[in-house]
């Protein structure tokens, strides 16, 4: 085992993974949100609830904190539809997501492992790290 960091330094970067950990479940949210609206034209909370696997009180909670959040309404009877800030963040998540999955990939990852390694890997991958994975793979099409 190498060195330890700076203290400061280990702090920054345990702080940076809390801080990721906190928007995860918005995040996940949203982009299924915005992908059941695309697809079916509905995002129910039973629907959202189904295909993440929980119970159907724990979809009616976060959805509750999505709206105080400013990334969603819902309207009785017709479901849950996302406010611009969601629907921006959501755009990213994806984007983020077919980044992450086409990097995998590339990397000889079968597709099916990339998707499911995604939805963790795209959640804390910084900004910079993202430029890189971009730049790799415009590299490899330049090849």
């Amino acid at each position: 085992m190498g060195k330890l960091p700076a203290e400061l330094t280990q702090a920054r970067r345990f702080d940076k993974v809390r801080s990721a950990q906190s928007t995860v479940l918005f995040e996940d949210y949203v982009e299924l949100i915005a992908d059941l609206l695309t697809s079916t034209g509905e995002a129910r909370p039973t629907d959202i609830a189904r295909r993440l696997g929980v119970s159907h009180a724990t979809a009616i909670k976060t959805i509750s904190r999505l709206k105080r959040a400013g990334l969603a309404t819902a309207r009785p009877y017709r479901g849950v539809f996302l406010t611009e800030t969601g629907q921006v963040l959501a755009e990213r998540m994806r984007a983020r997501h077919r980044l992450v999955v086409s990097l995998l990939v590339a990397l000889g990852v079968p597709a099916e492992s990339a998707e499911t390694d995604a939805e963790g890997i795209e959640h804390y991958v910084s900004e910079m790290t993202l430029k890189a994975f971009t730049r790799f793979l415009q590299s490899r099409e330049e090849d």
